[in-house]
């Protein structure tokens, strides 16, 4: 396992009550992130800043697939989080994101990552995208990120949306997935255009991130003022 368990006795002084393990875990600021996508990872991290550690599960140990088999976003994310907490019984949180586009029907969905097939093709997903639009002129389509963290075994969700269109053709480099054909409304640039604070900023992933890490703020602010305040309890 990735985090050690904690002794009752830490540093200079013991850990004092009422304190859960889950709170230890976020006042030292690690976090499980039940994927395996390194663009993710990467992007919530520096969402996330230096506040909290990022933790995937192959660091944690576990390198084998996290089942999605949810018909939503939301019970998609729920069943991974749920997957992983079960695992290590730690702070953990999952994501889903999905494309929706208004002229196929939400297409691709919650089926977004392997439009294509199981390959889960970013090239070849925006591909059958763009031969699905041909001709049409409705063009209208979101980002949609739905995060559920479990935290003492609770869950708590968190969505973020962006809405825009989808171009005709390729543009920019940057970003992953459909960034190349995904313009948000009000730029004149795709997020694969754009640079990666503003896309960030923009974001679905990053407008749902930011919920999450301010939740997760007030709960270690919390979880700390409550430790400093309540009398030590040397076990």
């Amino acid at each position: 396992m990735y985090f050690p368990l904690p002794c009752c006795y830490h540093g200079t002084g013991y850990l004092k009550e009422p304190f859960l393990l889950e709170l230890y875990y976020l006042l030292y600021m690690k976090i499980l992130f039940a994927t395996a996508n390194p663009h993710k990872v990467e992007e919530v991290q520096r969402l996330l800043g230096a506040a909290f550690e990022v933790v995937t599960p192959a660091q944690a140990g576990y390198a084998d697939d996290i089942p999605e088999t949810g018909d939503t976003l939301e019970q998609n994310a729920r069943q991974k989080a749920r997957f992983i907490f079960e695992k290590f019984g730690q702070p953990c949180f999952a994501d889903d994101t999905g494309l929706e586009i208004d002229a196929l029907d939400g297409a691709p969905g919650v089926y977004s990552a392997r439009y294509a097939g199981d390959a889960k093709n970013p090239a070849a997903n925006m591909q059958l995208v763009l031969q699905n639009m041909l001709g049409v002129t409705r063009r209208t389509a979101r980002f949609r990120c739905v995060i559920v963290l479990i935290l003492d075994r609770r869950e708590y969700l968190f969505e973020g949306r962006v809405e825009g269109e989808i171009l005709t053709t390729l543009h920019g480099t940057q970003g992953f997935g459909y960034d190349p054909i995904f313009r948000p409304a009000g730029y004149a640039c795709t997020f694969a255009e754009m640079p990666v604070e503003e896309k960030n900023r923009l974001s679905h992933r990053g407008k749902a991130v930011a919920q999450l890490a301010a939740f997760l703020q007030g709960v270690k602010t919390a979880a700390t003022r409550r430790n400093e305040q309540s009398p030590a309890t040397p076990r």
